[in-house]
């Protein structure tokens, strides 16, 4: 029993397997030996083989709520979904476990759900991809500038005591679409590989020199503890020496990596702390230096309380990934997220993709075909690379697309384009969906959604950050007129900055006061809410808010009133939001007219006017400047 547990907490769950197994019949060790043998299996990734040991434990009086919980999960994983559905609400009718009781809530909620996921219709076809599987592991197939690159435990002479298999590396072959050329396989090499250390799951930028895989996990004691996402770069036909991100973190699980079709986001999986609970998707992108940063959790509707991993972003913007959270047939099954009117809608494509197995590691190489993986019956051995097409005849895909350029005015007030501008594109809410550092060329580019509204933000140091609204509400293609399996629709917009300049006066055009009066009407209020929103937006300005009267009434009166609606449009702003001591009202009276000798009432109205002109920067918090990058760069998909 000492060596199992010694085996046991060194991770070495196959070797464990072995002494717990042989002390399960034994009655002074069964309950814990039983326990621990079902343990070892779940955390080596085989909970199927788990069932019989948690329910020999519990058999013997093994009260661990956890052991009730996965009990019902190994139930799951080989079928037996009314015993798991039971398993669960036996286990919650005594539960004290918080952490426990929402995994079992979720769960229970997962499997109510089957028979709807159970009747979905869909029109995949699911083949197994012979050419490249064997008796050892082959997962997370990737397709880049012609190869097939996936993980594999074949070749490997070093056995993985966690598991009992051979060591993970990668390799690739040559393919045109699903078709191999089984005489190009072979490794990336020993620059990539090593013999006693797992690598896998593998990701490329779009131009294919820049790859992120996951790596760790030796097995020795001095070894390293966690798997963390490596980076390599090609120059010359050869890959860099790999050196791990600095956005993975060393202490916790970060793998499955995968870039979005412009390689500025990379989604990748993690146990870190702050998430939902197992494993959770996050999102790393990169910046205008070349740096990668701003990582986020993707939040509660991709998240659960179990596990979320193999993400993949295809061309169409959708998220591909696969979980043990959500609804599903067991292990882990593919779901995919998609933005639909404002929302994230997360579905289960279903069998035959999906089954009691684990499926993973989903890869589109066509908008109706690509390649994932599983360990299901019937396969070549341990985990296969199978090829799936969607011949669903009313699949059609449209591509929506907002693209513009970012103007200023020069001095002769004609537009000019402005490079190195930071647009954001963000949502109804103000959610930032995605950012990018224009060009020299102005240009932006994002990815949108059918019938949602959206907010486009333009920001850079020394000009105002500018916000314009723009809508896909009532602009869809109609789905009966489309022909082609993918169509691509492009809206255009553009956003112009204003320069910032010190004392220079900027008209608040219709803010208008009833006669004699400073209160502040409906309509006038209408405006002051977009000073509020500059004043939001550009918090490194303080300004001077003036109002100015028109020639006619006595000199006196007019500048008390302009004075007391100067201060009445201040408390307004105030009072939503800006602090008191980045604004000061000032009542002009008719000191400066616009129009000396106003003859008609559109004189005296242009006279009658609020300004604002900006009268202090605080220049630590202005906007940082960024590196120019040659083109503009479209974020596909991002959830936070």
């Amino acid at each position: 029993m000492k060596r199992a547990e010694k085996k046991f907490e060194r991770g070495e769950y196959d070797i464990a397997i072995n002494y717990y197994e042989s002390l399960a019949g034994k009655k002074s060790f069964s309950k814990m030996a039983n326990y621990y043998a079902a343990e070892s299996y779940r955390l080596s990734n085989r909970i199927h083989q788990a069932a019989p040991y948690y329910q020999a434990a519990i058999e013997a009086g093994f009260r661990d709520e956890g052991a009730m919980v996965y009990y019902a999960f190994a139930l799951k994983a080989i079928g037996e979904y009314d015993a798991a559905k039971e398993q669960l609400e036996n286990y919650l009718d005594s539960a004290e476990d918080k952490a426990y009781i929402t995994l079992a809530e979720n769960e229970l909620y997962n499997l109510k759900r089957l028979n709807e996921i159970r009747a979905k219709k869909n029109y995949f076809e699911v083949k197994n991809l012979n050419a490249i599987n064997t008796p050892s592991a082959e997962y997370s197939p990737v397709f880049n500038n012609g190869f097939l690159f996936f993980t594999t435990s074949r070749d490997s002479d070093k056995v993985y005591k966690a598991t009992g298999t051979g060591f993970t590396d990668l390799y690739k072959a040559e393919t045109k679409g699903a078709r191999v050329d089984t005489t190009t396989i072979q490794s990336l090499g020993a620059a990539i590989n090593d013999p006693e250390i797992n690598e896998g799951s593998i990701t490329f930028s779009p131009d294919g020199n820049f790859m992120v895989f996951a790596k760790g996990n030796n097995g020795k004691r001095r070894g390293t503890a966690e798997v963390n996402l490596y980076q390599s770069r090609q120059r010359g036909g050869r890959w860099s020496e790999p050196l791990m991100m600095t956005i993975s973190d060393p202490r916790f699980w970060d793998s499955t990596p995968a870039f979005s079709a412009d390689g500025r986001t990379l989604y990748f999986a993690s146990n870190r702390l702050g998430g939902y609970g197992g494993t959770d998707l996050y999102s790393a992108t990169l910046d205008g230096r070349g740096r990668w940063g701003n990582v986020k959790n993707l939040g509660a509707q991709i998240n659960t309380p179990g596990n979320e991993m193999f993400p993949h972003v295809t061309e169409d913007g959708k998220l591909f990934f696969s979980s043990d959270g959500h609804p599903g047939f067991g292990g882990l099954d593919i779901l995919v997220a998609e933005r639909k009117n404002g929302t994230i809608e997360i579905t289960n494509i279903g069998s035959p993709m999906n089954s009691t197995a684990d499926d993973f590691g989903i890869y589109l190489f066509m908008p109706d075909r690509g390649f994932f993986s599983s360990n299901r019956a019937g396969g070549e051995g341990d985990d296969d690379i199978y090829t799936f097409v969607n011949n669903d005849p009313d699949l059609k895909i449209v591509n929506y697309f907002l693209a513009g350029v970012t103007y200023t005015y020069d001095e002769e007030e004609k537009e000019q384009i402005l490079p190195g501008t930071q647009v954001r594109l963000l949502d109804k809410n103000e959610n930032i969906l995605a950012e990018v550092i224009t060009g020299m060329d102005g240009k932006f580019n994002f990815r949108v959604s059918a019938g949602e509204e959206y907010l486009l933000m333009g920001e850079k140091r020394e000009f105002f950050t500018t916000r314009a609204p723009f809508s896909t509400v009532g602009r869809e293609i109609p789905k009966d007129s489309l022909k082609q399996l993918v169509t691509n629709k492009t809206f255009n917009a553009k956003i112009t900055l204003d320069k910032i300049v010190l004392d220079k006066s900027i008209v608040l055009n219709n803010i208008y006061y009833d006669l004699d009066k400073s209160d502040i009407r409906a309509d006038a209020a209408l405006e002051l809410d977009k000073l509020v929103n500059v004043l939001k937006d550009n918090p490194q300005i303080r300004i001077e808010l003036s109002s100015h009267t028109d020639l006619r009434s006595d000199d006196d009166y007019n500048l008390r009133l302009s004075q007391r609606r100067a201060e009445s449009a201040v408390a307004y702003i105030i009072k939503h939001g800006i602090a008191s001591d980045r604004i000061v009202a000032r009542g002009y009276g008719e000191t400066k007219p616009i129009i000396l000798n106003a003859q008609t009432e559109e004189e005296h109205e242009r006279n009658r006017r609020t300004e604002f002109k900006v009268i202090g920067i605080d220049k630590s918090k202005e906007a940082k400047e960024e590196k120019v990058v040659e083109d503009g760069i479209e974020f596909d998909f991002d959830l936070n």
